[in-house]
């Protein structure tokens, strides 16, 4: 009940600041990772949590569950066909340079061996634009800036996902059955996507029964009967709850528009309640003996993270694009890691493999640190961007995908698998900042 109270005062804290911190550089999402860490036992020491504690896995699991179903439900898929070059960049290329970039760092600064270096930068290569929601959710930051970031933190929690499980199966103690932990993966990954395929289908079906259909007020209610079941079938048969969550919300949007627009103030408000919770447990992790464990030169890989291989490698995934040079430059800036990365991580810590806490301490400190810097960045970023957007000329490239981005609500998320958002936009209230 500690918990439940600290959480209920951070929330209470949180919305009579939320005015404010949509003018500022306080952050809601900074505001419960502080919380965290004042009342765990680093500090005031009212509530005991450990990185095993049963609490950070299930709150983790379902934060990002939620988030990515909610995320997937804003998935375009015509607009995303207009508009796809930018994302495939920064996916097809950034996020590889990403990855290898840390792993080189982690290898060569921290001294962890190679397996494990990529398995950290597998887990860090994810991004997570709720850190970053005045860039994504104003309507005065161009849309296929927008668009961008959504839609590169929506696909790349799902793209690092299968990394992550094979480096995890040839990093631990099981590595001489690798082959059967592969296969395992991916019927995993399979299972995932298929029940996130079908179940929406059948529910679609069974709405479209004469002597069914779902009254007004309960509409709403509609998804989120669909992803209450899919998680626990996903728990039940251990298929990817991950990837199941993004795909069932991305083809709910497209077989059933009305439901999607029926769920999305719900969707919206169960989404932002499990971030602040898992951002609230994982506050309580960071403790000064966490941060103390990690070594000087894990330190500088921190800082070479967030200060240059992602821009770096963003930067140069968009040469020669279309997108101008000061959105290129706050694109590459806003690559926060977020809650795929925070569950990525706990899976790295609870597999047992040799360096894993070593590694966990690494991908800790690092969210912590993005979280900060990133959150407290983009409304001054974003206030640059505060003058009338020329309309997009006829037949641009983007032009496309950005008018389609306008129309519809930005979601920042994970993020991640399959961590969000390929449609984008801007959100209905876009002074709202998490």
């Amino acid at each position: 009940m500690v918990l439940v109270a600290c959480f209920g005062a951070a929330l209470l804290v949180a919305v009579l600041l939320s005015g404010l911190a949509a003018r500022s550089v306080l952050s809601a999402s900074l505001l419960f990772l502080v919380s965290g860490a004042l009342v765990s036992d680093g500090f005031l020491g009212l509530i005991h949590i450990t990185p095993d504690s049963p609490i950070v896995a299930a709150t983790a699991d379902l934060a990002l569950f939620t988030v990515l179903f909610t995320d997937g439900m804003h998935v375009s898929f015509p607009s995303l066909r207009a508009a796809w070059r930018n994302p495939a960049r920064a996916l097809g290329l950034g996020m590889p340079l990403a990855f290898v970039g840390m792993a080189l760092v982690t290898h060569f600064l921290v001294g962890l061996d190679w397996t494990t270096s990529f398995l950290v930068g597998a887990v860090l290569a994810p991004t997570d634009p709720v850190f970053a929601s005045a860039i994504v959710g104003r309507k005065e930051v161009p849309a296929r800036l927008r668009q961008l970031l959504n839609v590169e933190s929506g696909l790349n929690d799902g793209l690092a996902l299968p990394v992550v499980l094979v480096l995890i199966a040839a990093a631990g103690p099981t590595s001489p059955g690798a082959e059967s932990s592969l296969g395992a993966i991916g019927l995993e990954l399979a299972g995932g996507l298929a029940l996130g395929v079908v179940l929406p289908i059948l529910v679609n079906l069974l709405v479209r029964v004469p002597v069914l259909g779902a009254e007004a007020k309960l509409q709403p209610l509609l998804p989120l009967a669909t992803g209450v079941i899919l998680y626990a079938v996903c728990h039940l048969t251990g298929a990817n709850p991950y990837l199941a969550a993004f795909s069932a919300g991305a083809v709910l949007a497209s077989v059933s528009p009305e439901s999607k627009h029926a769920f999305e103030p719900l969707g919206e408000a169960l989404a932002e309640l499990s971030k602040f919770a898992a951002l609230l447990v994982f506050g309580a992790l960071l403790t000064p003996q966490l941060f103390g464990d990690l070594s000087i030169g894990g330190y500088v890989a921190v800082g070479l993270a967030i200060l240059l291989i992602r821009p770096a490698s963003l930067l140069i995934s968009l040469i020669r694009s279309r997108i101008d040079r000061r959105e290129q430059l706050v694109a590459a800036w806003f690559g926060p890691k977020g809650f795929a990365s925070v569950v990525y991580g706990l899976l790295v810590l609870q597999a047992g493999i040799p360096q894993g806490r070593q590694a966990y301490t690494l991908i800790a400190v690092c969210i912590a640190v993005s979280i900060a810097v990133h959150s407290s960045s983009d409304v001054p970023v974003a206030r640059l961007f505060d003058v009338e957007e020329p309309a997009p000329s006829a037949g641009a490239d983007d032009g496309a995908g950005a008018a389609a981005a306008d129309s519809s609500r930005s979601a920042p998320t994970g993020a991640i698998p399959a961590q969000a958002t390929a449609s984008s936009l801007s959100k209905e209230h876009p002074d709202a900042r998490t």
